[in-house]
Order: C-alpha cells, then sequence, then structure tokens
C-alpha cells in the first residue's frame, strides 16, 4: 500500500518506509526538508499526507543548518584536542556559528588553527549526524560528564525563553542527541541538540575559525565566564571567500579607527565606557546633521521644544518605562530627598507639554520634536564606538493625532524618514514590521488597540511598496512599529528611523490626554513616536563606515583645502579663502613648512573632496588646479570657475 505525500505543491505516491533524501537524491543542493511547515533531517520517514519542501543548502534555512553542523564539528574536535572541555552550546548565527566551552586556560589563535585543522579532518571523514529521541533520565546518564547540558535539560520545559540558545540545544518538546557516526558505524562523538543537521560531515563546503572571546554562560554575567570560539560557513568556497572580502572591507571602514585617523572623535576612559566627545571636525559632521534635520522637521510642521536630562522618578512609573525598560536605565540619583532619574526617552516630556493646556482637534496633528539627550545603561559587552553608546542625542519626535488622522501621519514620518535618508545617500532600504508575541508579558494594552495599531502600520508600510519584512514580538511595550532597515555600501543592513504606534501612554491610566473634540466631547489622542537618525551618535557612526570616511562635499569636515606650491603662493590662496568662506565653504590653507607632495597626501589621507593647487603660472593666470581625492586632476581652472565648481558641489550635495 502507497503513501500519498505532497513534494514542492506536487502530490507523489511513495511507498511505506520512504524516506525524505530519497525524494530530493538528484539535487546536491538538498541537506534537508520542510515537513508540515517544521525543519526535519533528510532521514525522517513520511507519512501518509505529509507535506514536504526541500531545504537547499543556500538558503536562510539551510544556511543555518550548515553553520550549526559545523559547530558541532568545531565542539568535537575541541574536545578531540582538549577532553577536558566541557559543552556549553552551539547556534548558528547571523553569517557564522560559535561554541561555547568551559576550558581552564583561554584557547589562542594556535589553538584555533589546530581545531580547525582537525574539523577538516572530521569533514573529510564524512560522519553521519545521525538523531535519536531519549529520555530526561537517559540523557543525564549519557551527559553525567557534561554539567551545563544538565542544565538544559533541566531546563527543558521553559526551553522556548529560559536561556541563550537553549531552544538550539533541547527544543521545546523531548529531547534527542545527534551521534556523529564514522562509516563503520562506530561513535565518534554525540550532543544534546533538537537538530536538524546535514546528513554527513562531507556536506560542509567551506568554512573558517574566525576568533574566541569569553562569554558567560546562558548571557547572565552572573554566571561563569566560558570561552566561545566563532566561526562562519558557506555554501561555497566562492561565497566563503566573498564573506572574509567584506569583513577585511568591513575593518578597512570600522568608524572607530576612522574617527582617530580623521580626528572626529574619541572615547576618553576619564569619562566613561559609552559616552563618546566630538573633536571639531566631528563637531562640524554633528552640526551639519543637527541642522539639517532640525530645518527639516520645521519644514514638516514640527515645532521644536527642550526638556531636562533628569526627572523624577515617578514620571517614569506613569509612563511604564520603569516597570518594563527599567534595566536599560541607570540607577536612581536622590536629590532633595527624592529619587530622579536620568531619562532614557523623551516621550514622557512630551506627554507633559501636550497635557499643559487644553488641546483642541483643530490643533491636531500637534506635532513636538527635539535633540533630547539620553542615557541608556547598556552592558559594557555591547558598547561598541559610536553604534551602541550610553549617551545620545535623538532626533526624537512625537505626532498626537485623532485615531482618523494616524494613517495620514505615519504615511507622512515614513516619506520624510525615507527622503532624509535619501538625502545622506543611503537609498538601499526596505521596512520592517515590529509586532508583539501575546504569549509575552512585557506588551501592554488590549488586544483589539494591537490589532488597529498593527493593521495601520501594516497597510500604511505595504503602501510604499518597500519590501516588508515581519519581525514577530520585537514592538516596544506600548505598541508596535515600523522600522527602516538600510543597507550601506558594503551591504551590511542597519537599523534606522522607526514610527511607533501608541495608544497607551495617553490612556487614562497612563497620562490621561485629551483634546476637545468637534461635538465637544474629551477623546484620547493617539500617539505616534519617530526617530528619524535614530541617535546622532549611531547615524554619524554608520555614515563614517557607508562613506569609509570620504564624506560627500557637504557634509565633509573640510571641504576643500589650498596646496601652495611654495611660500609665496600662500597670500594668493588666501585671497580665495575669503571669497569661499564667504559663500559657506570650509576651506583651509596648508601653509605648513611641508612638501607640496606631503601635504597632498596629508589631504588625501584626512579625504578632503576639493585640493586647490596653486603655483606661479596658476597666479599669472588667475587660476587655480584642482586635484580630487581619487587623484584625479584639472589644471588651469579659473578662479572664478574654481569657486561655482566647489560651491555647486556642496550645494546640490554632489559625491566626487
Amino acid at each position: 500500500m502507497s503513501l500519498s505525500v505532497t513534494v514542492a505543491g506536487a502530490q507523489q505516491q511513495v511507498d511505506p518506509g520512504t524516506r525524505a533524501w530519497q525524494l530530493f537524491s538528484d539535487d546536491p543542493q538538498v541537506i534537508a526538508a520542510r515537513v508540515g511547515g517544521d525543519l526535519v533531517d533528510l532521514s525522517r520517514e513520511l507519512a501518509d499526507g505529509d507535506e514536504v519542501e526541500p531545504v537547499a543548502i543556500d538558503s536562510p534555512d539551510g544556511l543555518d543548518i550548515l553553520r550549526h553542523s559545523t559547530a558541532h564539528v568545531m565542539a568535537q574536535a575541541v574536545q578531540e584536542l582538549f577532553p577536558d572541555a566541557k559543552l556549553g552550546i552551539g547556534p548558528p548565527i547571523t553569517d557564522g556559528f560559535y561554541y561555547d566551552f568551559d576550558v581552564e586556560i583561554p584557547f589562542t589563535p594556535e589553538d584555533l588553527a589546530k581545531v580547525e585543522s582537525r574539523m577538516k579532518k572530521i569533514v573529510k571523514e564524512g560522519q553521519k549526524f545521525s538523531r535519536r529521541e531519549i529520555s530526561d533520565d537517559d540523557a543525564r546518564a549519557e551527559l553525567a560528564d557534561e554539567p551545563y547540558k544538565l542544565e538544559l535539560i533541566g531546563l527543558k520545559s521553559t526551553a522556548g525563553g529560559a536561556a541563550e540558545g537553549a531552544s538550539v540545544e533541547v527544543g521545546e518538546g523531548g529531547l534527542s542527541i545527534y551521534d556523529n557516526l564514522k562509516r563503520d558505524g562506530s561513535l565518534a562523538w554525540k550532543d544534546l541538540c533538537r537538530g536538524p543537521h546535514l546528513p554527513t560531515t562531507k556536506r560542509i563546503p567551506a568554512f573558517t575559525l574566525m576568533r574566541s572571546a569569553a562569554a558567560y554562560w546562558r548571557g547572565d554575567e552572573k554566571n561563569k565566564q566560558l570561552q566561545r570560539i566563532y566561526g562562519t560557513a558557506w555554501a561555497t568556497k566562492e561565497d566563503l571567500e566573498a564573506h572574509l572580502h567584506r569583513i577585511e572591507e568591513a575593518q578597512r571602514r570600522d568608524h572607530r579607527r576612522l574617527g582617530t585617523e580623521l580626528d572626529l572623535y574619541s572615547f576618553p576612559d576619564e569619562i566613561g565606557s559609552g559616552l563618546p566627545v566630538f573633536h571639531p571636525r566631528g563637531g562640524v559632521i554633528k552640526r551639519e546633521m543637527e541642522d539639517y534635520v532640525r530645518r527639516r522637521h520645521i519644514e514638516e510642521g514640527f515645532e521644536y521644544v527642550g526638556t531636562p536630562h533628569i526627572a523624577k522618578e515617578g514620571l517614569f512609573y506613569t509612563s511604564g518605562h520603569l516597570p518594563h525598560y527599567g534595566e536599560g536605565m541607570f540607577p536612581a540619583l536622590e536629590i532633595d530627598g527624592g529619587d530622579y532619574r536620568l531619562k532614557a526617552m523623551n516621550c514622557p516630556m512630551h506627554n507633559l507639554i501636550f497635557r499643559s493646556r487644553q488641546r483642541s482637534y483643530r490643533e491636531l496633528p500637534l506635532r513636538l520634536f527635539e535633540f533630547g539627550h539620553v542615557y541608556r545603561n547598556e552592558k559594557s559587552g555591547v558598547i561598541h564606538g559610536l553604534t551602541r553608546v550610553r549617551g545620545f542625542a535623538q532626533d526624537d519626535s512625537h505626532s498626537y493625532v485623532t485615531p482618523e488622522q494616524a494613517p495620514g501621519e505615519v504615511a507622512h514620518l515614513l516619506n520624510f524618514m525615507l527622503s532624509l535618508l535619501d538625502d545622506f545617500g543611503m537609498d538601499d532600504y526596505y521596512l520592517e514590521l515590529s509586532t508583539r508575541d501575546a504569549s509575552k508579558d512585557k506588551f501592554i494594552g488590549s488586544d483589539e488597540d494591537w490589532e488597529n495599531a498593527t493593521k495601520v502600520l501594516e497597510e500604511v508600510a505595504t503602501a510604499t511598496g518597500l519590501e516588508l519584512v515581519p519581525d514577530p514580538g520585537g514592538a516596544a511595550y506600548y505598541g508596535p512599529k515600523v522600522s527602516v532597515q538600510a543597507r550601506d555600501a558594503i551591504g551590511r543592513t542597519w537599523q534606522m528611523g522607526t514610527v511607533q504606534y501608541d495608544f497607551n501612554m495617553p490612556s487614562a491610566d497612563r497620562f490621561n490626554l485629551e483634546y476637545v473634540a468637534a461635538d465637544g466631547t474629551r477623546q484620547q489622542p493617539v500617539m505616534i513616536h519617530s526617530a528619524k537618525f535614530g541617535s546622532i551618535e549611531r547615524f554619524m557612526g554608520v555614515l563614517v563606515e557607508h562613506y569609509a570616511g570620504a564624506f560627500p562635499p557637504w557634509l565633509a569636515p573640510v571641504q576643500a583645502v589650498g596646496i601652495p606650491v611654495a611660500e609665496r603662493h600662500v597670500e594668493y590662496l588666501e585671497r580665495l579663502a575669503v571669497r569661499l568662506r564667504a559663500e559657506g565653504i570650509r576651506f583651509e590653507v596648508d601653509d605648513s613648512d611641508e612638501r607640496m607632495q606631503k601635504k597632498i597626501r596629508n589631504a588625501q589621507t584626512q579625504k578632503v573632496p576639493f585640493m586647490v593647487l596653486v603655483g606661479d603660472k596658476d597666479v599669472e593666470a588667475n587660476a587655480v588646479s584642482f586635484r580630487f581625492r581619487n587623484g584625479e586632476q584639472e589644471n588651469g581652472v579659473s578662479l572664478d570657475d574654481a569657486i561655482d565648481k566647489i560651491v555647486t558641489a556642496v550645494r546640490e550635495r554632489v559625491q566626487v
């Protein structure tokens, strides 16, 4: 009697006992299957009525399976080389994988080289990944020497959210162990894991180990510190090489290094981790960004406001931030016998501005905006240059609207945000819709309010025509949000601005915000949060890496530098400087004692858009020579044309 299964949408008849691999044996790219929506090994025996989809190795699911399998191979290699190493967890992550180990001595680069060599041997052996289900008691007996695995077994009932990586190891149902079997069927290694995995280690085409680092067990700094080895694995050797090239390019563009080389900002230990200071040249960029976005907000109908850096603690209980975001706020400050908090957000204070007097429906939308400096108690391990800091300025705005106005306001804010990104040269983006996870209690408000708010955001985001990616469970506690995910010059994705729909803070239980409607009744407004940059600091860090420090002329700290061939040409350049500065151009004359070629190299190192060279012939002809930062040169340009070229490039935001 045959079985009826559906394979990639087409019905097929198969014999009892047929396994998934038999359906795809002619396609070497298929390394797993999805049966009834669940990812499974190719060894899964099929049942009547199963719906089966192939999983290719270069698909997102396939890459996760590849990387998870490679993490197992790495753990096997580590325990073969370091028999006393105890296993933590080993999940796939974006672009790679890691595994945590409890070892007495941290791994060295030489150790990693040995581990990678042993991994290659295991891959070549073609060991089979073989899954078997097991009871809790039997798993404890088999893994009696692995204390961290025993802890995970104890967490099984809550693995979906109990521990970092726990669900990768134990799943949400019964336990399973994967055996790595040699060709003769003997056991080479085993691990507690829900899978799925590749059929054999030989299906791992390309990998390398990247680095090691300390990591707390289950991500909790109260737990023991383990050693984590990071690696990456790809569907082809070409993909691996391209990834390593991207990493090399990312290192070249690292905003922390460029910030030092270009003298933009620094992170003094004397001030504290995650608290940057901006140097004069970085201050120019920051001011340009602030001036631009302040002007744009005013053009878009926002009113500029200002609020203090601290407030009484009770304000943040009213807003819900302390109960729901307390771990992200700094401890209380005692002032005049009461507790105050550094603000981590501006919205509670904007609500007080709205509530300061009676509001009419005629005032709505009421749009409030400020550069509010906020402080968030980020863990030291996640602080990263300008892109993850403890103190930063938000271009923060809040729109108070009627429910009927909400869709139009969301559309207005999204269009504003996207046009801003376009102006800064980041024009490759998509949208992400973050919704609540109804099973978790971090979210407040009724099901009806969440459904309505989510529907508004989804419909407006869809109407933009941009790709819309779901982010289940990623909403703020008070409402869903749409965020713009922008890709930089080397294809990395950064979360930029957000638009959040908030029906909670205006409620009677919170700030009791009201407006007088046309019929004279008092109604609750909808509050829409938005930040266009997100934060000035983070956006600048992204821009530095996007442009590799070579900013477009309008944003460059120094837009043009005059380089005299000899000292006698300095006066000529100073006269040019007067004219350019009168046009608002940031122009410097290099009158140092360096040789001209060294001055040119210095300007190129500082990534100045325009180098204006002047020698005897230029003075005689009332002209200059242009040298661009890409090395091209244009001689005999009249002074008027030179000024026009620079001014036009700056005002029209031309990239050179």
